[in-house]
C-alpha cells in the first residue's frame, strides 16, 4: 500500500503513541506500508517536529526522517491548481496524486476534500488502522 502520511499524524503518534496516530508511526517505521514524500514533505516533518513547544529529542526525529528517506519513495510532484482549505496541505496533495497512492493519511480530513485528490483515499488515522 502505498500511503502519503501528513504531518499531524506523525505529531499525534510521537506524542501518543498508544492511539491510531501512534499505531500507524509503529506501522511505518515497518514494511507494511510505503511511504510517500518530496522533499516539501521531509521539510515541513523536520520543521514541525524540532518545535520546541513538543519537546522531541533531535535525534528521535532524526531517526524519523532518516527512516522515511531511506524506506519510502520519494516522488516527484508537480504544483498543481487545487483548491485545498489550507494552502500548505498542497505538497502532501500532490505527492499523493503524483505517487498514484493508496491513501492520504490525515487528523484533519476536512483539509483534503475528496474531489481535490481522484483516486486517493482521504482517511483518519483510525480508518486507515482498519485497511491495514
Amino acid at each position: 500500500m502505498r500511503v502519503v502520511i501528513d504531518t499531524n499524524v506523525w505529531v499525534s503518534g510521537i506524542l501518543n503513541p498508544h492511539g491510531p496516530p501512534g499505531q500507524i508511526v509503529d506501522a511505518a517505521l515497518s514494511p507494511a506500508f510505503q511511504v510517500l514524500y518530496d522533499d516539501r514533505i521531509l521539510s515541513e516533518y523536520r520543521e514541525v517536529l524540532l518545535r520546541p513547544i513538543f519537546g522531541f529529542p533531535r535525534e528521535d526525529v532524526r531517526h524519523v526522517l532518516d527512516f522515511v528517506e531511506s524506506a519510502g519513495e520519494r516522488i516527484t510532484a508537480k504544483p498543481l491548481r487545487l483548491r485545498l482549505p489550507d494552502a500548505s496541505d498542497a505538497p502532501f496533495a500532490e505527492v499523493a496524486i503524483a505517487g498514484m497512492a493508496d491513501a492520504l493519511v490525515t487528523v484533519n480530513v476536512k483539509h483534503f476534500p475528496q474531489r481535490a485528490l481522484c483516486d486517493v483515499q482521504i482517511l483518519s488515522p483510525a480508518q486507515f488502522l482498519r485497511l491495514l
